[in-house]
C-alpha cells in the first residue's frame, strides 16, 4: 500500500488509495499493525481539542472534525462486519451504505469520545481476527455491488489507508490553525 505526502489537497493529506497487493505475509502484518495503532492515533490528533474545534470543517465543503471521528467508527464497523461476512459465507453480497447521509444523523453530533471507545474496542476484536487469518483467508472475496468482487487482502490495504487517511485530515487542519 502507497500512502505518499500528498499535503496540497486536502481532501487526499497522504494521497488516494492505491492498491499494490499482492502483499507478502509481513505487509499484511504491518497493515494489521496500522489498524491496530489507529484508535491511539486518533484519540492523540484530537488530544486538547475544544467543542468549536471539533466542529470546524477539516476543509472547505468538508465534514467537521467531530463527523470525520463517527464517520471512522462507522465505516470501520462497517469493514469488520464485512470481513466477517467474507469468512463465513461463500462471495457474500454486501450492503453498500450512503456514508454522506451518515454523517448528518442526529448522533453525528454526539460526544467524540463515545465513537473512540466504540473505535478501541472494534479495533481491538478486528485486530484480533485478522492475525488469526490463515494466508488462504486473505483470499476470500466479497461482492460490491458497486466495485464487483473485492478480497480481504485488498480491504485490509483500504482500511490501512482509511486509517491514515482520517487521522491526516484532523493533523493537517491542526497545522494549518496552529491548533
Amino acid at each position: 500500500m502507497s500512502t505518499p505526502v500528498v499535503a496540497s489537497d486536502p481532501r487526499y493529506p497522504i494521497g488516494k488509495f492505491h492498491y499494490d497487493g499482492p502483499f507478502t505475509q509481513a505487509q499484511i502484518a504491518g497493515m494489521i499493525q496500522v489498524i491496530a495503532e489507529a484508535p491511539q492515533q486518533l484519540r492523540a490528533a484530537l488530544a486538547r481539542l475544544n467543542n468549536t474545534q471539533l466542529d470546524t470543517p477539516y476543509r472547505d465543503g468538508g465534514w467537521t472534525v467531530r463527523q470525520t471521528v463517527h464517520h471512522f467508527a462507522d465505516s470501520h464497523m462497517n469493514s469488520f462486519i464485512r470481513f466477517r461476512l467474507a469468512l463465513t459465507e461463500d462471495k457474500p453480497t454486501i450492503k453498500p451504505y450512503d456514508e454522506k447521509l451518515w454523517a448528518e444523523l442526529p448522533d453525528s453530533k454526539e460526544p467524540v469520545e463515545v465513537s473512540l471507545k466504540l473505535v478501541e474496542a472494534l479495533h481491538h476484536r478486528w485486530v484480533a481476527m485478522m492475525k488469526a487469518f490463515k494466508p488462504e483467508d486473505w483470499q476470500r472475496t466479497m461482492v460490491h455491488p458497486d466495485r464487483g468482487e473485492i478480497s480481504c487482502e485488498f480491504n485490509l490495504a483500504i482500511y490501512a489507508w482509511h486509517c491514515k487517511h482520517h487521522v491526516a485530515h484532523i493533523t493537517e487542519l491542526r497545522k494549518r490553525k496552529g491548533w
